[in-house]
């Protein structure tokens, strides 16, 4: 079999956090009976007219210069023709021609190293209803609370030459937009929608083979399995004999196959034409510039200087940036007790686990920095040991008390008194001469077995390393 090379483009579509949908001031609040949150304007009625949501432009602006888009002076919306039961008005108000944004990349961690992949363009546009089909009966039902919900389009170049890169893309430009906070990146409740054109030919060739569109991926793991299949699928037809039929299919993930939908479309199929109802959109360089002021770091930044400034392995910096929320919080800690590389622990396990056991964000986290700091802080003065630290941590996630007041109403705490060790020290190895012996003989493994004694003696009380360099001088006398 020849060697070929997958040829991939992506199309994501980011629902924004706007409270109110893009041409009218109907709620974007998802979960609200059906079709209680409509209009005549975002239901098509005749005569009404849109008017466009300034915050959409914002967030659009803001994701443009985020990935280092070009933001046009002057963008103007189209109509997309098109009729289907949860588009009320039979056209969808998108932008073809002029878009909002044009040319930017993303960066994107690979085996091979970085790898830039570039943007086509970044259009504002509404979303459709949605469909609702019943499993009892041959009944389906449109609500119509999601028309009119703002959407930022992010159609990729086809730089994306594998299933891995293709989901690296898709983590990163979730990650992006969730930094910014225009959109909260849930793609099982379609927040964050994904499809994807796909191609074959042979490895070396510049002429791209016929692709075909898929649709219907609702996760990470769902887009890398479509794509898989897909690509070797169109492999399989080629070394047949076969051609590739350029057409929309849908993946089905109970079967982990790819189902045709409909004969690709063409943009001349949706016969665009400018929005007669919508003014061309002027941005001049104080609202890019107003815009700009309020950028946060972004990810792959904070990853470098993660690394950089607190000397934290890649795999450290990428878990804890992985959300902005656990960035502050993490760099909170730091600015109170500079210890990056424990702090990064305790985050990455114990804090993480109890995220994770109460499914809550870290923002609502009952530990604050300054507590965590706090217990740390113990630590490292020998107060308490790491494994008596846990313990302390889970009562804090439960009761929100400091580290220092759970100590002292357990009564708890590493014994730290020389005299006191050494002299329990000297009994167990009184009562053990001959592990005395065959320490002294050289057989200094021995060592942990009295230093486990010890640790036993005091309920797990003594400060480990206190106790193991008092047992050591003593068995060395």
């Amino acid at each position: 079999m020849k060697a070929y090379d997958a040829v991939i483009g992506l199309e994501v579509h980011a629902q924004l956090l706007t409270s109110t949908k893009i041409f009218c001031g109907c709620s974007t609040k998802a979960g609200l009976p059906p079709n209680t949150s409509t209009c005549p304007v975002c239901t098509g009625m005749p005569g009404v007219l849109p008017v466009l949501n300034r915050k959409v432009v914002d967030f659009g602006i803001m994701l443009g210069l985020a990935t280092g888009s070009r933001i046009a002076p002057r963008c103007i919306f189209a109509r997309k023709n098109y009729f289907y039961p949860d588009l009320p008005k039979g056209y969808q108000i998108t932008q073809y021609e002029h878009p909002l944004c044009e040319g930017g990349s993303i960066l994107i961690e690979t085996a091979q190293g970085v790898k830039r992949i570039g943007i086509t363009r970044i259009h504002m546009e509404e979303d459709a209803g949605k469909t609702i089909h019943d499993e009892k009966a041959p009944l389906s039902y449109v609500d119509y609370n999601r028309s009119g919900v703002p959407l930022l389009e992010i159609v990729s170049e086809p730089d994306i030459t594998s299933t891995d890169e293709a989901v690296a893309y898709l983590r990163e430009l979730r990650q992006i937009l969730m930094y910014l906070g225009i959109c909260d990146g849930n793609m099982e409740e379609g927040s964050f929608r994904c499809d994807a054109n796909v191609s074959v030919k042979p490895a070396g060739s510049a002429r791209y083979g016929t692709r075909t569109e898929l649709k219907n991926m609702n996760s990470f793991r769902n887009v890398q399995r479509a794509l898989q299949y897909e690509i070797e699928r169109h492999i399989e037809i080629i070394e047949s004999g076969g051609e590739v039929v350029q057409e929309t299919l849908l993946w089905d993930p109970s079967r982990g196959v790819t189902v045709s939908m409909r004969s690709k479309e063409e943009s001349h199929d949706y016969r665009y034409f400018p929005e007669p109802d919508l003014v061309p959109v002027e941005i001049d360089s104080a609202w890019i510039d107003s815009v700009r002021s309020a950028l946060p770091e972004l990810p792959f930044a904070r990853r470098e200087r993660f690394i950089g400034q607190y000397g934290l392995p890649a795999y450290d910096a990428g878990v804890l940036t992985q959300t902005k929320a656990v960035a502050d919080y993490y760099e909170e800690c730091v600015r109170l007790l500079d210890r990056p590389k424990e702090i990064s622990n305790w985050i990455m396990t114990e804090v993480m686990r109890a995220l994770n056991e109460q499914g809550i964000p870290i923002t609502e986290l009952i530990v604050s920095p300054e507590m965590l700091t706090g217990l740390i802080a113990l630590i490292d003065k020998g107060s308490i040991s790491g494994s008596m630290a846990k313990e302390v941590f889970a009562e804090m996630v439960d009761t929100g008390e400091s580290a220092g007041g759970i100590i002292e109403k357990k009564g708890i705490g590493q014994i730290n008194d020389e005299e006191e060790l050494r002299s329990l020290a000297r009994e167990i190895i009184d009562a053990h001469p001959d592990e005395a012996h065959k320490y002294r003989s050289g057989k200094t493994g021995l060592l942990g077995f009295f230093v486990g004694m010890l640790m036993k003696a005091t309920r797990g009380e003594a400060n480990p390393k206190l106790a193991s360099r008092i047992m050591k001088e003593l068995l060395e006398e």
